[in-house]
């Protein structure tokens, strides 16, 4: 079988969802950071993007989180991370959707902002992107079960995770305040940020907030 070799960068949260998913699907596997600031002059034929994560396969190469996990799902199908039905499998993929075009592209904005009401006015559709997962996810999908899914990990708590590992950033630069009141999604960070993969390569607050603030003073 040939070798995996995941291109990454330790900040970037896209990176993290792929090797999260490696973990999960016990794939051996290379991880090679890149610095995005100086990157190898090879780097652009495994990413035409310039962009982390990338992975090669053999002679194969991917980019895009995203498409990256799905196609291990495929490559590697044990133990599964999509549920089985065509309804869920869609279910899966509009959450995986959501959390790129809104959660996540809110936080980029809210991150090289450092206008106070640009600060306060994402950081309110922050707080409705997560109340919206609350109620339209986590409480109508699964409100009795562990995982966003069901009682199985899959790769929509894998998309997720890193946003909540590294939301201290948010807290600490952009005064974002996260919602006290999301139990159902309080819980669920709970149970994802207890499983062994994701201990595994978890970083504490103060990881993010000394990285960060490097970035931040370079703006």
């Amino acid at each position: 079988m040939s070798h995996v070799e995941l291109y990454s960068m330790r900040l970037c949260p896209y990176a993290h969802r792929s090797r999260l998913t490696l973990i999960e699907k016990q794939i051996p596997f290379t991880l090679i950071e890149i610095d995005l600031h100086n990157k190898p002059a090879n780097f652009e034929k495994i990413s035409p993007t310039g962009k982390v994560p990338a992975l090669k396969y053999g002679t194969h190469r991917l980019w895009q989180s995203a498409v990256i996990n799905e196609y291990l799902e495929e490559e590697f199908p044990m133990p599964p991370l999509l549920p089985k039905g065509p309804m869920l499998r869609a279910q899966a993929r509009l959450w995986i959707h959501f959390a790129d075009t809104r959660l996540f592209a809110v936080t980029h904005k809210l991150l090289f902002t450092s206008d106070p009401l640009q600060q306060a006015k994402l950081g309110k559709e922050l707080t409705d992107c997560l109340q919206w997962i609350e109620q339209e996810g986590l409480q109508k999908l699964t409100a009795a079960e562990p995982y966003w899914l069901g009682s199985e990990m899959s790769l929509v708590d894998l998309t997720y995770y890193p946003w909540f590992e590294q939301v201290s950033v948010l807290e600490h630069f952009c005064g974002f305040k996260f919602p006290t009141h999301l139990d159902r999604l309080h819980q669920w960070r709970k149970t994802v940020a207890n499983r062994e993969s994701v201990r595994s390569i978890a970083k504490p607050p103060k990881f993010y907030l000394e990285h960060y603030g490097k970035l931040v003073a370079s703006l």
